[in-house]
Order: C-alpha cells, then sequence, then structure tokens
C-alpha cells in the first residue's frame, strides 16, 4: 500500500513536490518539520496502530511541539479487522500535534486488493496534487 502511495505522489503530472518515503523506525523530528504535507500508513494490530507508528509519534511528539506548524495529513491502514481502531488513535493523537486531516482515511480490510492499490495511487497523486496546487 506504502509503495503505490508514493508512486502517486511521483506521478508524471506533479512536478514540484519532493517525496521522502520513510518507515516509521527510520523517520524523526526532523522529517516532520521539513514536511509540507504527510500520509501515515499502518497495519492493523490487535485494533489499534502498530507499534514502530506508534512508536514514532511517540518519539516526535515533544521534540516538534511549539515548532510545527498544521501539517496536512492523510492516513491509511490495512485492516485483518475493521481499521476503525486504528484510525480512532491515530486521529486522536493527531489532534495533538497539529496534523490537519485532508483527505478520509483508506482502509484495506483484509487481501489487499488491485482496487485498494488504485485507490492507493489515487490518496497520494491527490495529496501531492494538492500541495502542488497550494490548496494545503
Amino acid at each position: 500500500m506504502a509503495e503505490a502511495i508514493a508512486e502517486g505522489a511521483r506521478d508524471e503530472d506533479v512536478a514540484g513536490v519532493e517525496l521522502r518515503f520513510l518507515h516509521a523506525g527510520d523517520a524523526g523530528p526532523d522529517d516532520l518539520l521539513w514536511a509540507d504535507a504527510l500520509l501515515i500508513g499502518s497495519p492493523e494490530n490487535f485494533g489499534y496502530l502498530s507499534g514502530r507508528v506508534k512508536d514514532f509519534l511517540d518519539r516526535t511528539f515533544y521534540e516538534v511541539e511549539g515548532k510545527l506548524s498544521p501539517l496536512p495529513y492523510a492516513a491509511f491502514i490495512s485492516a485483518g479487522n475493521d481499521g476503525t481502531g486504528a484510525i480512532r488513535a491515530l486521529e486522536r493523537i493527531a489532534n495533538g500535534y497539529p496534523f490537519v486531516k485532508v483527505q478520509e482515511p483508506l482502509i484495506s480490510r483484509g487481501e489487499i486488493t488491485q482496487k485498494d492499490l488504485d485507490a492507493c495511487r489515487e490518496l497520494g497523486l491527490t495529496l501531492a496534487a494538492g500541495l502542488e496546487l497550494g490548496l494545503y
């Protein structure tokens, strides 16, 4: 899913957007301060975010507190259940940062299908195009 998101964000129709494609364990406060927008993806683990995504959010919160302008974000979840617990947790955390949701979350339930991957590409393209047009 993340690779399809990145593919959409790198679409040839969007020229003015630079992408950092990082795993949660490799991302840090400097990446948040650099970013103009954020796409956060996670598998749903026991009805919650993955440990690495939660760790990223925990590690960066105090480091960027008071330094971060409202950051547009969207989320994508690969869910074995319904994904709502992971989304609910992320939205609560996002309010404290401040992250501003600009797209509805994309939730893939069960096996990831071609339709899910197409929706991921569209999400990446939509966020990148919105940045390029100055919508966010």
